[in-house]
């Protein structure tokens, strides 16, 4: 077992009412849902940008520049500027003035253009309005059903170049939806949208973890009426069991090599983590408490694991050896600290901690122990980095209905990401693209 928020208990609350085993089915990638994006808050230091009208050619399906802004705009780091009329294209070099009256510190220029064999050439440059300088530019020849993909990846290129940072606008997330009673393993774009069904399900389906190279998903399915551990190719939709032992198996999460996966298991009575190789195998244990060990997590480093446990009394987050040992206690505020999430860069912890009988999206600078609270709702859960560390996504009820959102690091800017109808929760954002 693992500890749980409401929305945590309502998952488990299903599997009391299960009747027939329904089997998972492991499909290539189809799409079948899309998200609307809302943007809040207000950033301390955003940099004013524009996008010039594209010089686009007919037939083209997606308005990238659209989806570039729109990219820029979730970073919570910076800020569209009206973009006027006139078309601008890579090719041109254009008057900084008029951009640099509109208050624009970049513009965007460029066009999409269809190719003899069927495909779209995207192309853009960037430009610095203040100091008037070219700051190059890029071509993504693609596919039609691409086009999100290029702007997404012309959207990195911003990102790097104004920020200093990767872009992660080109990785993916998963997440968990349940609608009526069919449960749905996703794989979208990092903004939500181009959702593609990994899995569907009659039963439960949680803790699904990217592995390092974002090639494999594990979860753990409810099909065999009881919690086991598949590892499930993207690409190809082929799974394979991976932990299916006596009681519980859950809470899988990856070694930075890929090579192993820790797992909470019930083979001795109760929840501990044992380590299981990725090719399968008898698991290791780990721990060694009588109490409830759960929810582990590799450092970016491999050479730490933090995870939740009672033993204290009280679920609360430690660190560990991969091995187990070297043993301290994490968090000391408050009675009720689960969910621990490192960001890549290995600077941050961002968990879900109630207070006030509200569970709340927290994150903790580790270097110094100081905390921040990010959100204002009350059924946080699941949070996890974006490959760059600057944003946090995590699950939530708003509005009496689930939803995915993203936040800064100093929770100023929030992404909701509002899906068609049914619940969505356990997200996990994937690694860059290799």
């Amino acid at each position: 077992m693992s500890y749980s928020t409401p929305i945590d208990r309502r998952r488990f609350s299903a599997l009391a009412g299960c009747g027939a085993m329904v089997a998972g089915l492991g499909w290539p990638l189809q799409a079948l849902a899309q998200f609307r994006v809302e943007v809040s808050g207000i950033g301390m230091q955003q940099i004013p940008f524009a996008i010039a009208p594209f010089r686009v050619s007919p037939g083209v399906v997606q308005d990238v520049p659209a989806i570039v802004r729109a990219d820029l705009e979730r970073s919570g780091q910076l800020r569209a500027v009206p973009g006027g009329n006139a078309v601008i294209d890579e090719m041109a070099r254009p008057d900084l003035a008029p951009w640099r009256e509109r208050s624009a510190d970049a513009l965007i220029t460029g066009s999409v253009t269809q190719l003899a064999d069927g495909r779209f050439d995207v192309r853009f440059r960037l430009w610095d309005v203040v100091r008037a300088q070219d700051l190059g530019g890029m071509s993504f020849p693609v596919s039609a059903a691409d086009l999100r993909l290029a702007a997404h990846r012309v959207a990195d290129y911003v990102y790097e170049k104004l920020i200093g940072h990767p872009g992660v606008f080109s990785t993916r997330i998963a997440y968990v939806s349940k609608h009526a009673e069919r449960h749905n393993l996703w794989v979208a774009d990092a903004d939500g949208e181009n959702a593609q069904a990994a899995l569907v399900s009659q039963e439960p389906i949680i803790s699904p973890a990217w592995s390092p190279n974002g090639q494999q998903l594990a979860y753990v399915s409810f099909e065999s009426r009881k919690p086991v551990i598949y590892t499930h190719e993207v690409a190809t939709g082929r799974r394979r069991l991976l932990a299916s032992f006596r009681g519980s198996n859950s809470a899988p999460a990856w070694s930075p090599d890929g090579r192993q996966l820790l797992a909470t298991l019930t083979l001795g009575g109760s929840s501990q983590i044992y380590a299981i190789d990725a090719n399968g195998g008898q698991p290791q244990r780990i721990t060694q408490t009588s109490g409830i060990d759960t929810e582990p997590v590799f450092t970016p480093d491999g050479r730490q694991v933090y995870f939740v446990s009672d033993r204290g009394g009280s679920p609360q987050i430690y660190r560990m050896t991969p091995t187990g040992g070297e043993v301290t206690r994490i968090t000391f505020e408050g009675n009720y600290n689960i969910s621990p999430a490192i960001s890549p860069d290995g600077r941050w912890m961002a968990f879900v901690s109630r207070m006030s009988g509200a569970f709340k999206l927290r994150v903790m600078e580790l270097a110094t122990g100081s905390l921040s609270t990010l959100t204002d709702t009350t059924a946080d859960e699941s949070p996890s980095f974006a490959p760059n560390s600057r944003l946090i996504m995590y699950a939530t009820k708003v509005q009496g209905r689930e939803s995915l959102m993203t936040t800064t690091l100093d929770g100023r800017i929030k992404t909701r990401l509002s899906s068609v109808p049914g619940s969505v929760r356990e997200p996990d954002w994937g690694p860059f693209l290799r």
